[in-house]
């Protein structure tokens, strides 16, 4: 009678499963792919946690209700598709730069008009392939878009350049450099602007 198999002993069964996981994840990444470009936009409210300390959670949920009533719709209005709310953030993606820039342009823009005190927003926006996965997208561009929004100053809009080339030069929208960038996990000379609205810059 032959000997019974041998169970896995706890690194092999470790390793079983890592790679059973890497299986299924490559698998669903081949079929579902993002089969264009997307521009990717990460919001968030600077200072939020040093905030909540002072105003309680109920302020905070006030807040968190009113920057979501202006965020995600407009993230819809400009043909974006929201991928996931971060604690007082927000991830969305866009078929085209212009889009992207333009819907967070809007948010600044609604969230300024509005009376209260709340943390500022910021945005950050790249240009790229991400690979999507159940909804979900993840990769190199979607790390460079997350830290270039969380280099964003208060109120700002930043970009790196691939949004900027992705935009036709006749929109009205200023571009000025931000010199010296640099974060970890994006490649070295990553080129990021302040964008506005209005022609002019550089």
């Amino acid at each position: 009678m032959p000997d019974p198999p041998r169970p896995p002993l706890p690194g092999e069964r470790s390793r079983t499963l890592a790679a059973a996981l890497l299986e299924t994840l490559a698998d669903r990444l081949e079929r579902d792919p993002l089969a264009v470009d997307a521009t990717i936009l990460f919001t968030d409210l600077v200072g939020f946690s040093v905030w909540l300390l002072e105003a309680g959670d109920e302020a905070a949920l006030e807040v968190l209700r009113t920057v979501a009533g202006v965020v995600e719709p407009t993230i819809t209005a400009h043909r974006g598709r929201l991928v996931k709310r971060l604690g007082e953030g927000h991830m969305a993606v866009f078929t085209t730069a212009l889009d992207g820039v333009n819907a967070a342009l809007e948010m600044q823009g609604q969230l300024a008009a509005l009376d209260g005190d709340r943390p500022p927003l910021r945005a950050g926006l790249h240009t790229g392939r991400p690979q999507r996965l159940s909804g979900d997208y993840l990769g190199t561009d979607v790390n460079i878009a997350a830290r270039v929004g969380a280099a964003a100053r208060p109120g700002e809009v930043l970009v790196t350049g691939a949004v900027r080339e992705a935009i036709s030069p006749d929109q009205p929208l200023s571009f000025k450099r931000r010199r010296g960038f640099r974060a970890k996990g994006t490649p070295s000379g990553l080129e990021v602007f302040v964008v506005r609205s209005g022609s002019g810059g550089g």
